[in-house]
């Protein structure tokens, strides 16, 4: 079963709603938290930000999901990531261009085609 934020230690039914009025509603979410940000949340001092947030990343280590990364190289290759697929919607963008001219050809020689002739 996945585990919950209500699973950590000294965090029960009215401190997650507390989080989550914070936007802090599940695991993942505390364990990228700041101890700073946690510490700012009424109820909860840096010594229980850091108690807390070092048990989410316990509970998401011991589960099958995956900690957040924190390192560079991890958000490095996000940023990868994401330019490719910025660079893919360009070209298709490129080849649809083309695509949408030859389109338009099409209708303008069909408008040609239903012009009335002068009558004599």
């Amino acid at each position: 079963m996945k585990p919950a934020i209500i699973d950590i230690p000294g965090i029960g039914p009215a401190a997650a709603a507390t989080l989550a009025e914070h936007r802090i509603k599940g695991l993942v979410s505390l364990a990228k938290s700041s101890v700073e940000k946690i510490a700012s949340i009424p109820g909860f001092s840096e010594a229980r930000a850091t108690q807390v947030i070092a048990a989410a990343n316990e509970l998401l280590a011991a589960s099958e999901i995956k900690p957040p990364a924190k390192d560079k190289e991890a958000a490095a290759k996000k940023e990868k990531a994401a330019g490719k697929d910025q660079k893919d919607k360009k070209e298709k963008k490129k080849k649809n261009k083309g695509k949408d001219k030859d389109k338009k050809k099409g209708k303008d020689k069909k408008k040609g085609k239903g012009k009335k002739k002068g009558k004599k």
